[in-house]
This record gives C-alpha cells, structure tokens and sequence, in this order.
C-alpha cells in the first residue's frame, strides 16, 4: 500500500477517536522495539501504524487491551500516591490530637496546682484573694 488514508482504517476501527488511541499505542509499541509487521518505507512510526492497521496485520483488540494496561499502570500508581498522603493525613491528625491531649493534661496540672496551693493558704489562715485581683477597699 503505497499510501494510506483515514477511510482505509475506518473501516477495521468505526470510531476515529478509537483510531488515534490504536494507531498510537501500536506507535508507542513501535518506538519501544516491537518487530514490523508491512515494510517500513522510510515511514514514520505513525504511518507504519496506520498501515498495519489498514493490512490488518496487528490484532486491533491485543493493541485496545495494551492501551487499557498503559492506563492501569499509572491507575495503580495513583491509588498508591493515594494511600501515602491518606497515611500522613492520618499522622498529622495523630499528632495534633496527641499534643491538644498533653495541652488539655497540662492545663489540667496547673488548674490542680491553683486548688492546691488555695487549700493551703486557707489552711495557714492567709488572706486569699484571685490573681488581678485589685484591691478595692482603698
């Protein structure tokens, strides 16, 4: 076939959109070492494609279900970006509720040690009177 057009391969591929993504994964195949299957003509890769498709010499469901593992590929790879940004969300929500908790636990001390050192001035008999407290008998 000395030149190939987009009729040629529509009729092995309906769709056009479905035409790129075939012509371009059997491309990306190509680029990659995967052996001819027509003769190369000093052709492009994206010719070559075309033809191939055109001569029905590549198996068009083996190139969708190569573009389909392409696509998991990264798919998986998201998923695991996923999980590593949940897991430190997770961390730093450990981590902020841990330090509130010792926040919370050192208020907590120091409110005991208020009551504790009230008790004992009242048990000496000292005058006690509230921190900022202002004096306003004057």
């Amino acid at each position: 076939m000395a030149r190939v057009t987009v009729e040629d391969c529509i009729t092995k591929v309906p769709n056009r959109f479905e035409l790129v993504l075939v012509a371009s994964q059997r491309v990306n195949e190509i680029s990659t070492g995967a052996p001819l299957t027509v003769e190369k003509d000093n052709d492009k890769n994206s010719v070559i494609s075309l033809r191939e498709i055109a001569d029905e010499t590549v198996s068009i469901d083996s190139l969708k279900e190569g573009m389909i593992r392409s696509f998991q590929a990264h798919r998986e790879e998201d998923e695991e970006e996923k999980v590593a940004v949940d897991a430190l969300a997770e961390e730093k929500d450990w981590l902020e509720g841990k330090e509130g908790a010792n926040i919370a636990e050192e208020i907590e001390e120091d409110v005991l040690t208020v009551v504790d050192d009230l008790e004992a001035a009242e048990a000496s008999g000292e005058s006690v009177s509230p921190e900022g407290a202002e004096d306003t008998d004057a």
